[in-house]
């Protein structure tokens, strides 16, 4: 069969004449070529062998090809037992045929012979040697990718079909079968021939003993027909569909098609995530193409009427192989994800090796620490390595630290979690929130990041395994942050116990500043993300152009998480991009200009504003613009100095004042070495502007609902500090680490400074292992009677409003509704401004009888009112005298009454500027995820 095969015939033609086992008559079916395929075939052959030549259009299938060629034989009065199917790109050895024909009779009952194929013109590279299919329709040869022939498949078996390149058919086998299905004009008639035959009972061998070479030009897109078109991708994949459907079980059909249907929107998503769109689009479109023709189906089951089901399932692929695949699809993206930010360093690290082979080796010691106990147990290396085993007890030391969140973990600026995760799910979608007398602020930006962590584990385990795992998952990042940043400094990196004592002095950060004693659950959250950002972008320091963009789209994805535990880390992180960027237009205007060198950080920074755009907006147009400055949790909290800052503490918490103190110490001695002076440099500019942002933060105050007032969120400049001290630090140890006897007079005093740097972490372990979560201490008890709060917990019409104050020095009121203010709320409901009617009917209800206000509470939600102890008498005796309150039981120094009236429905306006904007934000996650993620395509030549 040919088709435009100049390009391989004339080595195809030598290899037919090559055969050891001499070839009766050749039938040469050519598909409309248009490079003299036909004419190589005649000048080849003709006179050596009894040839026919038939020309058929370009369209024409391989299928129709061959049953062309079955008449051609029965025109010329040729009736053959065996049948040699060559493809014009498959180069047979000299011995194919005769191994293929020697193995026929040696098994009688074979009907189907196929050779074992190696790529062409590798010529060593299997390809096929037998082929099945999945579930999934993904064609199985069950080959490592790119694996050599070495005589490892050598064994004569049986499989479900194989290639129609070099395939020996006995004729009256194809000719009962019906040949190959018009159905599948190019790919795929294979496999459905062998489901056929092996379904009637016939058997299908492999001979590896015969070989034969195979260019595969139609599936690796060499050659284009008007069978495969520009979208190879999307034939195969209609193929392999129409196989399974038309082949399978009518019991099992149903279930096939339906997990066929969710298998190819998985597979598009899969293909969207490693930017394989063409694919994506070909799978949607195959499937469609399959569907929207039953009858083509059910024809072809009506034509298939093998009844051997056993020898079919035991020749299919196994129910599970689709699984494995995806797993290890999962694992190459997810390496492929975590090991980008090390591009930069590896490619420096490399040019530094070239550059030091003419110098010589590097240093014993660099290359020792390299290969240390490279030949010994895992065990045994785990316990020989003091690095191994610090870290092992580090994180033990950070598990004992969090016991408290076993059973769950509220106090301080963390309120309790909802019952569901359907109540982060209704504040995320809500317009308008059931909180007080209702809300139109919008949900916090990270209720749908909880949300969507909530599913497998639910709110209460979720929140305790964010407070758990975030100090070790922030210690892996940044033990990566500063691997890669010493790679970028000394090709050799910086040491594993340089690399220990940085990660585990960020890991501390936030617990020693008290963020977990204090509740501060977003601070604690944060400083797990903030590493893996930096780490990031670290890519936009890379030479490759379109790494840079990927970077800046993943930095940007990271920092609108970071944006949504920590709001004002997004200004600040503005405010550094803002000045780095203007210092290397300064100092390199001719690369800033390049709009792919400033383009990535600047993308990084639209990024959030995109993805949390139902956030942010809302919030400007409700009047809740502060909650973009202020720390998430439970407001107020203690206002935090300058000096506490410095100190690493958050509003008088955490360990001694002292500890926090030796980074910044650390960090100013790290100044000393000359060698790594330019990177502490810009360590300390990134301190200094994150200084510059703290100011305005530190000496504002935000009003909150109420007469309560809130000093902006500093969490983050507290992390961004510490960071930049580690970092500097770490790269001056890094300089007293290579420079060695270089640094002799600065190692005394030095060592010293150093020796106290190392207790530090220790010290802080300790303190937060033994006394760390003191302070996460649970709210004060509630003033609604706890039948109150059952009532109001069963619907949240049945309001329970709540008094304080007197009417001398002013009443405040809140509504209590459901369990009460849970992980989301908060923010909402001390956001939410006054509304000036609600302050009104309360003052006209506690200053005089007032009927009517009794009715508008009733048709607000409110059931009961609570007058928190001390009770005020004026206010007591005026509700005590309004018609429509009963005096209801309550504790000692509370009054209480229950509104006798039926309370209304509350009102849930939606609004259709919302479910815009979360369509916006729906969209663009996944669009920007597939372009943040790295291509992991698999090359069709590998």
């Amino acid at each position: 069969m040919s088709h435009d095969g100049a390009s391989w015939l004339p080595a195809v033609l030598d290899g037919l004449l090559a055969q050891i086992a001499p070839v009766a008559r050749v039938v040469a079916v050519d598909t409309g070529s248009r490079d003299g395929s036909a004419d190589l075939v005649r000048t080849a052959l003709e006179g050596r062998v009894p040839l026919t030549v038939r020309a058929r259009p370009g369209d024409t299938g391989f299928p129709d090809a061959v049953a062309d060629g079955l008449v051609a034989l029965a025109e010329a009065g040729a009736e053959p037992e065996w049948i040699w199917i060559l493809h014009d790109d498959a180069n047979p050895a000299p011995d194919a045929l005769a191994e293929l024909l020697a193995a026929a009779a040696a098994r009688p009952d074979a009907d189907f012979l196929g050779p074992k194929l190696r790529e062409w013109p590798s010529l060593r590279r299997l390809l096929e040697l037998g082929v099945t299919i999945s579930g999934t329709g993904r064609r199985e040869t069950g080959l490592e990718r790119g694996e050599y022939d070495q005589g490892q498949h050598d064994e004569v078996r049986e499989v479900l079909a194989v290639n129609s390149a070099g395939l020996l058919v006995r004729r009256t086998a194809l000719e009962e079968l019906g040949g190959y299905s018009p159905e599948l004009p190019i790919f795929g008639n294979d496999i459905d021939l062998g489901w056929r035959a092996a379904a009637a009972g016939r058997t299908t061998l492999i001979v590896p003993s015969a070989v034969v070479f195979h260019a595969e030009a139609a599936h690796r897109g060499i050659r284009r027909t008007p069978l495969t078109g520009r979208h190879t991708h999307f034939q195969e994949r209609r193929a392999a569909l129409f196989t399974l459907l038309a082949n399978a079980r009518g019991a099992t059909l149903p279930f096939r098609a339906v997990r066929l249907v969710l298998g190819t929107l998985l597979r598009v998503v899969g293909l969207l995530c490693v930017r394989a769109v063409g694919e994506a689009l070909d799978e949607l479109a195959a499937l469609i193409a399959v569907l929207r023709h039953p009858g083509r189906i059910r024809a072809a089951r009506r034509a298939r009427t093998g009844t051997d089901r056993a020898r079919v399932r035991r020749l299919l692929a196994p129910w599970w192989l689709p699984y494995r695949h995806g797993l290890d699809v999962v694992g190459d993206l997810v390496a492929a994800a975590t090991n980008q930010a090390a591009d930069v360093a590896d490619r420096r690290r490399a040019a530094a090796a070239e550059r030091d082979a003419a110098q010589g080796p590097p240093p014993a010691r660099h290359r020792g620490e390299e290969d240390e106990f490279a030949d010994t147990g895992i065990v045994v290396r785990f316990f020989t390595s003091p690095v191994a085993v610090a870290t092992a007890v580090t994180v033990i030391a950070l598990l004992v630290g969090v016991r408290d969140v076993v059973g769950g973990i509220s106090g301080g600026a963390l309120s309790p979690t909802p019952s569901g995760v359907g109540a982060w799910w209704a504040l995320h979608v809500e317009s308008h929130h059931p909180l007080g007398f209702g809300s139109a602020v919008p949900a916090p930006p990270y209720v749908l990041l909880l949300a969507l962590l909530g599913i497998p584990f639910g709110p209460s385990l979720l929140m305790s395994l964010l407070m758990a795992l975030a100090a070790p998952f922030g210690l892996w990042g940044a033990w990566r942050f500063l691997r890669v940043v010493g790679r970028l400094v000394t090709p050799y990196g910086a040491p594993r116990w340089l690399l220990l004592w940085g990660a585990v002095s960020w890991a501390l950060v936030p617990l020693v500043a008290g963020a977990w004693g204090g509740g501060r659950w977003g601070i604690v959250v944060a400083a797990a993300v903030l590493p893996w950002m930096a780490h990031s972008a670290l890519g936009f320091a890379d030479p490759d152009a379109a790494h840079r963009r990927r970077a800046g789209w993943r930095t940007g994805l990271l920092l609108a998480v970071l944006t949504a535990v920590a709001p004002p880390s997004w200004f600040v992180t503005a405010v550094l991009v803002a000045v780095l960027l203007g210092c290397a237009i300064r100092l390199v205007p001719g690369e800033a200009r390049d709009r792919s060198v400033w383009g990535p950080p600047v993308a990084a920074l639209l990024v959030p504003l995109v993805v949390l755009l139902p956030w942010w907006l809302p919030a400007l147009l409700e009047g809740a613009a502060a909650g973009t400055l202020l720390d998430i949790g439970r407001w107020p909290t203690a206002a935090t100095s300058g000096w506490d800052l410095l100190a690493g503490r958050l509003g008088g918490l955490g360990a001694p004042a002292w500890l926090g103190f030796v980074l910044p110490v650390l960090a100013l001695l790290a100044l000393v070495p000359r060698a790594t002076r330019i990177p502490v440099v810009f360590c300390w500019l990134v301190a200094a502007i994150t200084a510059v942002v703290a100011v305005p933060l530190a000496v504002t105050r935000i009003d909150l609902s109420g007469t309560t007032s809130q000093q902006p969120g500093v969490g983050a400049v507290l992390l961004f500090l510490a960071g930049a001290w580690i970092t500097a630090a770490v790269l001056g140890g890094l300089a007293l680490h290579h420079l060695g006897d270089q640094a002799k007079p600065a190692q005394a005093g030095l060592g010293l400074v150093a020796l106290a740097g190392l207790v530090a972490p220790l010290a802080g372990l300790v303190w937060f292992a033994g006394w760390g979560s003191e302070d996460l201490t649970d709210p004060p008890p509630s003033d609604v009677p706890v039948y109150m709060a059952q009532r109001a917990a069963q619907a949240e019409e049945d309001g329970v409003l709540v008094l304080r104050g007197s009417i001398d020095d002013g009443v405040r009121y809140e509504v209590r509704r459901g369990d009460g203010p849970t992980v989301g709320e908060d923010e909402i409901a001390a956001l939410t401004p006054e509304d000036p009617k609600v302050s009104a009917l309360i003052r006209s209800l506690v200053t005089s009888p007032d009927p009517d206000a009794v009715a508008e509470l009733s048709r607000r939600g409110v059931l009961y009112i609570v007058q928190a102890a001390p009770a005020d008498g004026a206010v007591a005796a005026s509700l005590d005298a309004t018609s429509g309150l009963v005096q209801a039981s309550s504790e000692r120094g509370t009054r209480a009454w229950q509104v006798t009236l039926e309370p209304g429905a509350l009102p849930s306006p939606t609004s259709w500027l919302r479910w815009l904007l979360l369509v916006v934000q729906w969209v663009a996650i996944p669009v920007l995820v597939v372009l943040a993620l790295p291509p992991l395509r698999r090359n069709r030549d590998d």
